[in-house]
């Protein structure tokens, strides 16, 4: 039977210039051109599962605002269950994203309705959504850390895999990240987590500060808590993925090149399809495979969701990559 995959974090409008190259600080560049699309780390992780067929749920909350409707609609369009989607007053998310000619980009977030994703909120949400063995929980870290907290702690309790993209990085401790099943930062993401996690971190600095060998540290468990217990999963951007498990060897996943226009929302397609995968019963490997080709798929097009793949997108650029 298919699982789920249920997203709990943030929903965001994107507002997008794109030009030449990206300002120093302090400084005005012109000549920018200028869009608007539906964004979010979590909204943006719903739809990348949801476009390759899998049921998925999201728990969140917009503002009462005209932003907030219109995302709303967006994400039913998609056909992603929103029982677990609260409407707060005040303000919709919002990003303010740079994008330049090679792709590259600077993202800030006024978080409005998403800083009030309380845990109770999260708790109600998945109340409603009922998890179960088989169902994927994929919370991203645009929302308050307690809130975090609360779904993986919530997930695990049902028996679902729990999963966290830890992006932002900061307040992520043993604490918080001991509750997934899998890790999935970048690499400087990575960094900073294990650099948070205290004493362990000084054999991964002996070794270089790698990723491999930082992955590693989180994978063990100390007197603080847990470790990750199934797999660390680092996204290296056009380098692919680490997939990293307790007693295996390490999975380097190469990714295919392609023409980037915009890297937005390429490791939001990475998580949401890593989670989809999971869901309908593919192992880790496969997953993570087919995870870096949907990322690569996705910066070939303009905007976080535009550039998500189908799942027959998606079967024809394993097909021919």
């Amino acid at each position: 039977m298919q699982g789920r995959v249920i997203v709990v974090g943030s929903v965001n409008v994107d507002l997008v210039a794109h030009g030449a190259r990206l300002p120093s600080p302090g400084e005005t560049v012109t000549g920018a051109e200028f869009s608007r699309h539906h964004g979010g780390k979590g909204a943006n992780q719903a739809v990348a599962a949801a476009r390759l067929g899998a049921m998925t749920a999201f728990v969140g909350a917009l503002g009462d605002d005209d932003f907030g409707a219109d995302a709303r609609s967006a994400l039913a369009a998609e056909g992603i269950d929103l029982a677990g989607l609260a409407i707060t007053p005040g303000a919709t998310g919002v990003a303010l994203i740079l994008v330049d000619a090679r792709g590259e980009n600077l993202i800030s977030v006024a978080s409005g309705a998403n800083a009030a994703v309380t845990p109770d909120l999260v708790r109600t949400g998945l109340a409603r959504l009922r998890p179960t063995a088989g169902d994927v929980v994929l919370v991203g870290h645009e929302i308050p850390t307690a809130a975090v907290v609360a779904a993986l702690a919530a997930g695990r309790s049902a028996g679902a895999t729990t999963m966290l993209n830890p992006a932002p990085a900061d307040g992520i401790d043993r604490s918080t990240f001991g509750l997934a099943d899998i890790l999935t930062p970048n690499r400087g993401e990575l960094a900073a987590i294990a650099a948070a996690d205290g004493k362990r971190v000084g054999r991964a600095a002996e070794a270089g500060g790698e990723p491999e060998a930082l992955a590693r540290t989180l994978l063990e468990a100390n007197s603080e808590g847990p470790g990750v217990r199934q797999a660390v999963v680092v996204t290296l951007g056009a380098a692919g993925a680490l997939v990293l498990q307790p007693a295996r060897e390490t999975v380097d996943v190469p990714a295919v090149a392609v023409r980037a226009i915009d890297t937005v929302g390429a490791g939001d397609a990475f998580n949401g399809v890593l989670a989809a995968g999971l869901a309908v019963g593919l192992d880790l490997e496969t997953a993570a495979r087919r995870a870096v080709a949907a990322a690569a798929v996705s910066t070939t097009r303009a905007g976080a969701r535009e550039g998500m793949p189908t799942a027959t997108e998606l079967e024809k650029f394993l097909a021919t990559g």
